[in-house]
């Protein structure tokens, strides 16, 4: 059990870090800090319920769900001392609900890579000569990357690549002198997602965590940005595999009809593997490429994707590298195409358009 003071003080930081860009979260963290009765139902609490973020999202939650009127009246007037003792009060009335759903994990980075995976699976798919593709997305948590050819993306000023009526529009900033090309998506035959805990937005209340975990300060763009990659996924079949990542690898790349190139996603998957799981990846795609043509396209920070060029940079220099991996008969290419910051949300790209790759044949 936690100590009441450790408790407490967490929650106190919490707030005042929270402030300036969260004051309905700062004020409910800042009510269960000062209240003796919710320091002490929080202390019973397993250690992964206890942080602050997570029991924010679970009161949150709880305010999306109608089962936290107060709490929602107060944040929705912005009055922070009536929020602070809600809060408190929320917690007290509920304290199984708030303990379980802080158990969960933390979904803060769910809107989709797509400016930055468009052109990747483009690419790939252009030197490999495939007319189709299926994508395999590891670390996919909700798999809103399974429908990048859904959304609108607009580089700069440029036209919208993509679908302009999409209910998701994604902007990206371009760095250097070499405009993102605008090859065409291929059709995409299959939409497979790994994870150890993937989310199904099928599934109101999970869609309703997301959400939750966004925050009640969030702006309102990124609530609408949230809710079109839902309806986006909601719309397209697709699978998600619960497990290992790398173990579920064969069975999520066996889930891509013949036909397709399988075309294996991650984005900033992969630095939460070990470095010898990152080795298993890389083992596991050149087995599988002994029975048909793949592809793997990453946007993985510096050094962390195997094989990947490093383009002379170093580990941990604040962006990362944008790269094309093609694997067939156990033989692989591998290209950095560009690099990213922010998440995707600027680019620069590094190569004109390259030649194909000589491939077993992926056509139907």
């Amino acid at each position: 059990m936690a100590s009441a003071g450790g408790v407490a003080a967490r929650y106190r930081e919490a707030a005042r870090a929270l402030a300036p860009t969260a004051p309905r979260q700062a004020a409910a963290a800042t009510g269960l800090a000062g209240a003796a009765d919710a320091v002490r139902l929080l202390e019973a609490f397993p250690a992964r319920a206890r942080r602050p973020a997570a029991v924010l999202a679970a009161l949150h939650d709880l305010v999306l769900a109608d089962r936290a009127p107060v709490l929602a009246a107060a944040w929705a007037a912005g009055d922070g001392a009536a929020a602070a003792d809600a809060a408190v009060a929320t917690l007290q009335d509920e304290p199984g609900a708030v303990a379980e759903r802080a158990s969960r994990r933390l979904r803060t980075e769910e809107v989709g890579r797509h400016a930055v995976l468009r052109p990747l699976v483009a690419e790939a798919a252009r030197r490999a000569g495939a007319a189709a593709v299926g994508l395999v997305g590891l670390g996919c948590s909700a798999g809103f990357d399974l429908h990048l050819d859904r959304v609108g993306v607009r580089y700069d000023a440029g036209p919208v690549q993509g679908d302009p009526t999409s209910p998701r529009q994604v902007a990206a900033s371009v760095v250097g002198g070499r405009a993102v090309p605008t090859t065409r998506l291929p059709a995409v035959l299959a939409r497979v997602g790994v994870d150890r805990e993937p989310l199904d937005v099928a599934d109101d209340d999970a869609a309703r965590w997301l959400h939750a975990c966004l925050g009640p300060d969030a702006p309102a763009a990124a609530r609408v940005a949230l809710e079109a990659e839902v309806v986006l996924a909601r719309a397209v079949p697709r699978v998600l595999l619960a497990g290992d990542v790398v173990d579920l690898l064969p069975t999520a790349l066996a889930r891509v009809p013949a036909g397709a190139l399988p075309v294996v996603t991650t984005t900033w998957a992969l630095g939460r593997l070990s470095p010898g799981d990152r080795a298993r990846f890389a083992d596991g795609l050149r087995t599988a490429a002994e029975r048909r043509p793949l592809a793997w396209v990453s946007a993985e920070g510096v050094g962390v994707a195997p094989g990947v060029p490093t383009l002379g940079d170093r580990p941990a220099s604040g962006h990362s590298i944008l790269a094309v991996t093609f694997l067939d008969s156990g033989a692989g290419r591998v290209e950095a195409l560009g690099r990213c910051w922010s998440r995707g949300r600027q680019l620069s790209w590094l190569v004109d358009d390259g030649p194909g790759w000589e491939t077993r044949s992926v056509a139907p």
